[in-house]
């Protein structure tokens, strides 16, 4: 495997400016976000129609998808990976553990932006649906990354 010439802020630069429908999930966005967290992959929950669009601008960086864009939408999801992991979920609707319904129209409707790095913005969820997809797996460490989302959240005006 070849490294691939993967620099992060052009990574979002070229998703944002390929017009995916892409939101950054997981402990990347919570770094976005400012917490002190180290993470080795990136995860992306993205619209089903958006797979080649954002299979495309990740190619710019050698980032090579596990499955087609048909094996993709019918498994829910798939990664890019070369010398990064991109984890990507394309589900239309994902359950919590609890049995709440997440849609990511929905979620996608009230993203908020936020810049990563100078003049480069990416998507990510409100507080409300970050906690949501924190609570799709419910593993100890989203346990703690809640509470840092509840923490942040309560800081927030009313």
């Amino acid at each position: 495997m070849e490294p691939s010439r993967f620099e992060e802020g052009e990574f979002f630069a070229a998703i944002t400016t390929s017009a995916t429908r892409a939101i950054l999930i997981g402990r990347r966005a919570l770094i976005a976000l400012g917490f002190p967290l180290l993470t080795r992959d990136y995860d992306f929950w993205i619209h089903g129609d958006d797979i080649a669009a954002f299979n495309k601008a990740a190619a710019i960086f050698d980032l090579f998808p596990s499955r087609s864009p048909d094996e993709a939408r019918s498994a829910d999801g798939y990664f890019l990976e070369n010398d990064e992991k991109v984890d990507v979920l394309v589900a239309r609707v994902v359950f919590t553990v609890d049995r709440v319904r997440v849609s990511f129209d929905d979620v996608w409707a009230r993203r908020r932006m936020i810049e990563v790095s100078r003049g480069v913005e990416v998507a990510i969820p409100s507080l409300d649906d970050f906690i949501l997809t924190k609570r799709f797996v419910a593993r100890p460490k989203d346990a703690e990354d809640i509470r840092m989302l509840e923490t942040l959240r309560s800081q927030e005006p009313t």
